[in-house]
């Protein structure tokens, strides 16, 4: 992804006056003893031999004792720094209430957006009355006209193909804004596919076992969701909608091909949607969508559009109706009674994700104001946890790293001189950004009331579709932030050749200015460089310095760069996650790259940081086992097989285990700690997959 790292899923009192406190309750993962080395020495494993499994040497004797919370799919070092950062904002939601904000402030929306959330005597009062006008929407559909209404309607800014290469929603499809591929002078709208209740296409058509076992689990958890809202025939409607999912299911595009940005780029003339994908009426989803103004849209799953198109026309209305009665109580469920988020939880998070336990409801609510005020509370976060020293030490970090990958670029012997001099103007025009972005954005608009838990998530989310509506035909803004600053990840945005760096993870110990230099380039540093060079991955090679989807490679060097690309592809393929479930090395190519070229580029970086003299010895380790052991201990993690399955069939990321054996690449490891052939993770010096 152009994202650095996503682990962790956003979730989504009785009178209006009074917020629930958020408790301090005691860490779930906590964090290791801090060494002047900035190791956690205690997690090291020395009876595995480095040369053998690096991950399990680093990590091994903090896996032995390491236990996953029960209300989380996984555990690790992002996950302790996740509930620093999900205290810290509850802290702050909870002192935000305190002081009786004036009506129409930030301060009020965030502290009455919670105290809804919170309210679960109203909710549960209220049963299905806030979800009552969606429903009778779609019960009112008699034709063809109305179903294109009611999904056009429905049509949300909640994909992300390229930031964020999020291409799941649970709407017949889902909406992008940006510029266009080939033309970065205006903001365009992109189509992508949707529809989907299950994660991906993989779970409706595969035959694995445990596929064919959740997909039992989800038509029961249908049905049982129907039930509870009244619904009659919910067995058997349960089965006709299960049966609609997987003919939409057989339309999708699959991972692989919707990364692939040349596939993606399909400006159709807007009038022309109902030639190029019969079925549906284009004209008054368009409408219905805010979108008939528009005169071209990017189709960016085509085939996958027709065929979505064609079923709307091809399948029952009646069928259509049910299915979109389930989506809106499904897409709501977290904010209904009790026994609809109960059911919701049984399904996505234990079937789905193996997790026994349901988050306390103050962190569910916690994340759901992040997603839905997210720059409101991080203007209140930055002020009191993000200090100026730690913003110009990260960004001196960054500056040094970029100079590292400049230089290196000047020394890459298979690139030739024209492709060098492109290289290094896309490098030069990169736009950092460390914390928070310059201007936030103002919630004048959004209504939010004490006692409207479902109403102000929905209304958050129409603003936020209307925010992405106002940017079409505008400029693109390359100071635009696509990550809150309490969000603990980083990301590339190649259309506009930009960084952002969020304050939440910069924070120990990916970021600790009282260690040493080493364990800070070792993991921020890393995911600096990783973050820089998703710019020159296999999908940010494709645009150029103005975030321009062009070829600026001579054809030997773009050669020579996807061959080193398809070797890194063979060496992830032979990794295998579970019993017979082997990662996807084409589907995680471009985190792959920018792990391995992003750790490349911080030990230049490390090594120039200490002005040609020897790093000390720290703890017993030298500066560069410091800082091999300090990438290594950030993609610590335990992983319910529930969730690793999801992960390998659906995300771009191979699990942190994978992305830690990534050393072997590089050479400098191999004087640090020594590995010999015939050990597992031993390549000969020709075999090591070297790209920037």
């Amino acid at each position: 992804m152009r994202h650095y790292r996503w682990i962790l899923t956003a979730a989504a009192l009785t009178s209006t006056c009074a917020l629930a406190a958020a408790p301090a309750a005691p860490p779930a993962v906590q964090a290791p003893a801090r060494n002047p080395s900035g190791i956690d020495l205690a997690g090291i494993d020395h009876s595995v031999k480095p040369g053998d499994d690096f991950d399990n040497f680093a990590n091994g004797n903090w896996k032995k004792t390491a236990v996953i919370p029960a209300d989380r799919s996984s555990t690790g070092i992002f996950l302790q720094v996740f509930q620093k950062a999900e205290q810290r904002t509850a802290d702050l939601i909870r002192d935000t209430a305190k002081g009786n904000p004036a009506a129409g402030s930030n301060e009020r929306k965030i502290a009455d957006y919670y105290a809804a959330f919170m309210d679960e005597a109203t909710i549960e009062k209220r049963g299905l009355t806030p979800l009552q006008p969606q429903l009778k929407q779609i019960d009112a559909i008699h034709n063809q006209a109305d179903l294109a209404r009611v999904l056009g309607g429905g049509l949300r800014a909640d994909v992300d193909p390229v930031n964020a290469t999020n291409f799941h929603t649970e709407n017949l499809f889902g909406l992008f804004v940006s510029h266009g591929l080939v033309d970065a002078n205006r903001n365009i709208p992109y189509l992508l596919q949707g529809g989907l209740g299950m994660p991906t296409r993989d779970y409706y058509l595969s035959d694995d076992k445990a596929m064919v076992g959740t997909r039992d689990k989800y038509q029961a958890y249908i049905a049982a969701l129907l039930k509870q809202a009244g619904v009659a025939d919910a067995d058997a409607k349960a089965k006709s909608i299960l049966a609609l999912e997987t003919k939409i299911a057989k339309a999708h595009a699959d991972i692989v091909d919707s990364q692939d940005v040349h596939k993606a780029n399909n400006p159709w003339p807007a009038a022309s949607f109902s030639q190029k994908a019969p079925g549906l009426d284009w004209a008054t989803y368009f409408k219905a969508a805010g979108l008939e103004q528009a005169t071209v849209v990017n189709a960016w799953q085509p085939q996958a559009i027709q065929g979505l198109s064609a079923l709307v026309a091809s399948e029952p209305l009646q069928t259509w109706k049910d299915y979109l009665t389930f989506h809106a109580l499904n897409e709501s469920a977290s904010l209904l009674p009790k026994a609809y988020a109960d059911l919701s939880f049984g399904f996505y998070g234990q079937t789905l994700q193996g997790t026994p336990k349901q988050r306390d409801r103050w962190k569910r609510g916690v994340a759901s104001t992040n997603v839905a005020l997210g720059d409101a509370v991080g203007q209140i976060y930055v002020k009191k946890y993000f200090p100026a020293s730690s913003k110009q030490e990260v960004e001196q970090m960054v500056k040094n790293i970029l100079a590292a990958f400049d230089e290196r670029v000047d020394h890459l012997d298979w690139m030739t001189p024209a492709t060098r001099q492109k290289a290094k103007a896309k490098l030069a025009a990169i736009k950092v950004s460390v914390g928070y972005p310059d201007t936030w954005r103002d919630y004048g608009t959004l209504e939010i009331h004490a006692d409207d838990a479902l109403g102000n998530q929905q209304r958050a989310e129409k603003f936020e579709y209307q925010h992405q509506l106002a940017k079409l035909g505008q400029p693109v803004d390359r100071n635009e932030w696509w990550m809150t600053p309490q969000t603990v990840n980083a990301v590339n945005l190649p259309l506009q050749n930009a960084l952002n760096f969020p304050a939440a993870i910069l924070e120990s110990p990916f970021f600790d200015p009282k260690v040493d230099a080493a364990a800070n380039y070792g993991s921020i540093g890393a995911v600096i460089g990783h973050e820089i060079s998703h710019s020159f991955d296999n999908l940010g090679a494709e645009f150029d310095a103005q975030g321009n989807l062009a070829n600026w490679w001579t054809p030997e060097d773009l050669a020579h760069f996807k061959a080193a690309g398809q070797q890194l592809v063979k060496q992830f393929n032979a990794y295998e996650a579970l019993p017979g479930l082997h990662i996807n090395g084409q589907q995680t190519l471009g985190e792959n790259i920018a792990d391995l070229s992003g750790l490349t580029i911080a030990y230049a970086a490390y090594q120039k940081s200490l002005g040609g003299k020897p790093a000390a010895v720290v703890d017993g380790l030298t500066g560069d086992q410091r800082f091999f052991l300090a990438f290594a201990q950030s993609w610590r993690e335990k992983v319910r097989d529930e969730a690793m399955r999801q992960r390998v069939i659906g995300n771009e990321h191979a699990p942190g285990r994978f992305r830690a054996q990534t050393v072997r690449n590089i050479d400098a490891w191999y004087d640090a700690f020594e590995p010999k052939p015939g050990q597992t993770l031993y390549l000969a010096p020709q075999d090591r997959v070297r790209i920037w």
